[in-house]
């Protein structure tokens, strides 16, 4: 079975599956890095695993790296503004009210907030949790709006064109070439940390 895993996230197989259907490949992570940042109640999902990933796997594909970090950047700064505007109407309160934002991931977001202000927004984007809590907080605190912006706009040019950055250099790499196979399956065994953790939390809690 572990032999089939690593078939299936080989370094020639994913760059072949990048090959066939550029398209949905960069549409499947732009979705989920508009989700994380967009959506208060999911902010478990891989960003920033996934922006070093895609990076890591392009030189070997014939696609732009200006372009996908583009794209990538638009759905980081759509996703964060869609969120702060749900903060700061009904929505969010009611949100709240339902509590269907973990307690202590609304402390540590204020946390944020208090120490290091308005630019949480941009600092945010490399904590992860407090990046899908921190526009969410942002709206529900009626930060002006310009500022907001200027803030998400900061954090999604930085975050997306830092990590797809690094990950197209170190990708480019003899060694990062030879092992790609593991250095996926540790991203993805990493990116899945939080949502086990978040699975598993409850269920210790309920123990006596």
């Amino acid at each position: 079975m572990l032999q089939h895993l690593l078939d299936f996230i080989s370094g020639n197989h994913i760059v072949d599956m990048v090959n066939a259907d550029p398209m949905m490949v960069i549409a499947i992570v732009a979705a989920i890095i508009f989700c994380e940042t967009g959506l208060v109640i999911l902010p478990f999902l891989p960003g920033d695993s996934l922006l070093f990933t895609l990076g890591a796997f392009l030189p070997a594909t014939h696609l732009s790296p200006l372009l996908i970090i583009l794209v990538l950047m638009g759905a980081a700064f759509l996703g964060n503004t869609l969120n702060y505007h749900i903060g700061k109407g009904a929505i969010g309160r009611y949100i709240l009210h339902r509590k269907w934002v973990k307690e202590q991931h609304r402390l540590k977001a204020e946390t944020f907030f208090e120490k290091y202000g308005s630019a949480t927004v941009f600092i945010s984007r490399f904590v992860p949790i407090v990046r899908s809590l921190a526009p969410f907080m942002a709206g529900l605190s009626s930060m002006p709006r310009t500022k907001f912006l200027l803030w998400n706009l900061a954090g999604a040019v930085v975050w997306c064109g830092g990590f797809v950055t690094l990950g197209y250099f170190l990708g480019d790499l003899a060694w990062v070439r030879d092992h790609r196979e593991w250095l996926a399956l540790l991203i993805v065994a990493f990116s899945l940390l939080p949502v086990v953790s978040a699975f598993l939390r409850p269920a210790a809690q309920d123990l006596p």
